[in-house]
């Protein structure tokens, strides 16, 4: 269950670590994202007011920590660290969000990774070990994630991960200036009674 030692946390397995997302982060998150501008752009979060605007970076960071401090949410920066270096080079971002308590115990998990480093497994390794986390040290019952039925990098990643497909909800999300259809996938801890982590790592293709 969730406690004030529940955050900040970082999760690692081998290169990859999962790290609190930070206001000093500002420069090399955007020098990211910029670069990845056309790779994310049909599957990016809008605003459906056509007066308003996203957050700013800052207010980005702002909330989603002020979320983690009353276990609403989990904002982590997916980095790899590079071997015989104490420096971790940023290569996504994931988000465990609407953290609920109470009798559901559930969460919804979202990601990007870098283009430059995508089919190499990191997706599904950084989904596998935040899930694992939600469920064995928080407790929580059910993740899900949504993603738009054209995305079939993200498809991928589900279906390595063996996440149950719920069916289609139609016009869900704001998407790239329109509401958009996106496909519900969900696991809960009964169906991975040996973790998510384990499993994937020791079946995972070669070449991921």
């Amino acid at each position: 269950m969730w406690s004030a030692a529940s955050w900040p946390v970082n999760l690692r397995t081998g290169s990859l670590v999962l790290r609190p997302i930070r206001y000093r982060d500002k420069a090399i998150w955007t020098a990211v994202r910029n670069r990845n501008a056309e790779w994310l752009a049909p599957w990016e979060a809008s605003n459906p007011d056509p007066d308003g605007q996203l957050p700013t970076y800052h207010q980005m960071v702002r909330s989603l920590t002020a979320q983690a401090r009353t276990g609403q949410a989990l904002p982590f920066l997916i980095t790899e660290q590079q071997p015989g270096s104490r420096d971790a080079r940023l290569v996504g971002q994931l988000t465990v969000s609407g953290i609920t308590w109470g009798s559901a115990l559930s969460a919804t998990l979202g990601y990007w990774v870098d283009a430059a480093r995508a089919g190499r497994g990191i997706a599904p390794t950084a989904v596998a070990l935040a899930t694992d986390y939600c469920f064995d040290e928080l407790g929580l019952h059910r993740m899900e994630i949504n993603i738009r039925p054209e995305n079939r990098a993200s498809l991928r990643v589900v279906e390595k991960l063996r996440f149950r497909d719920e069916g289609l909800r139609p016009r869900y999300l704001h998407i790239a200036g329109q509401w958009a259809d996106h496909r519900s996938f969900a696991l809960t801890a009964e169906d991975v009674p040996r973790g998510l982590l384990g499993p994937w790592l020791e079946n995972r293709p070669r070449r991921d």
